[in-house]
């Protein structure tokens, strides 16, 4: 006797089930790749453009880099259950790196990350679609921009200009000019050293700033939330501060 309908469509779903979680185990992360590839890339200018649609990115001014030359690291990890097989690209065009990945079809789990090492000297502008951006080690201009992930900066002096549309903005520098915006996120700085000027906005998140002890302008203003500013306050400073979010407790403070 046939099986009824019902018992062909559970059936059905539990092969579904099978192979979706099949697929899902082949994924993983790309961490878990333990054979990265390598490539070096000419670089002709003293500006370096990293262009990624999405990527996890780590981006080190490396003294160990040759000059002209940038050092990429790629993991990748991924696995289409129905559709084509995923693959993921590397190129260099005027100066601009360009990083792409391919995932999608039934079940598409995939995952890169990227370590790009950069000579001293150059200013780099990231442009990242989706991932988390993880930089250190920049004396010039780093300008950073991910439409989804956080966005972390350390051991830096050159002027950042760090955004982010849905995740945290962290940075612990000595850089004197620091601009850092997030959509939906929270955002914390650390300057080792007294800036001339921090500009710090949150659509939903709250806002920390530690300075070191100097007398500051600052300005602030919150949708919702508290707001605790215990540096020395002076309007004719030339060192100035400034902290927005539509939603969120905003913090100014001394370093301990």
């Amino acid at each position: 006797m046939s099986r009824s309908v019902p018992a062909r469509v559970a059936a059905v779903a539990g092969v579904l089930v099978v192979l979706v979680a099949t697929a899902t185990a082949c994924g993983g992360s790309a961490e878990d790749d333990t054979s990265p590839e390598r490539h070096s890339f000419a670089l002709r200018g003293d500006t370096l453009t990293v262009d990624s649609d999405d990527s996890a990115l780590e981006i080190v001014a490396a003294g160990s880099a040759k000059p002209g030359t940038v050092e990429v690291t790629r993991w990748f990890r991924g696995s289409v259950l129905v559709g084509n097989d995923p693959r993921v690209t590397w190129s260099m065009r005027d100066d601009r790196l360009v990083l792409r990945m391919k995932c999608s079809g039934f079940v598409a789990d995939c995952s890169a990350k990227h370590r790009i090492e950069v000579p001293h000297g150059v200013a780099v502008k990231v442009e990242d679609g989706d991932g988390s951006v993880r930089a250190r080690g920049f004396k010039d201009a780093l300008s950073i921009r991910t439409g989804d992930g956080s966005v972390h900066v350390t051991d830096s002096t050159g002027p950042l200009e760090l955004r982010s549309g849905d995740g945290t903005v962290r940075a612990e520098v000595s850089s004197r000019r620091v601009r850092a915006t997030t959509g939906d996120g929270s955002v914390r700085l650390e300057l080792a050293i007294v800036p001339d000027r921090v500009e710090t906005h949150s659509g939903d998140g709250s806002i920390s700033v530690v300075l070191p002890h100097a007398a500051y302008r600052v300005t602030t203003k919150t949708g919702d939330g508290s707001v605790d500013v215990s540096v020395p306050r002076n309007d004719a400073s030339s060192h100035v501060v400034s902290a927005t979010t539509g939603d969120g407790r905003i913090t100014v403070r001394t370093a301990d």
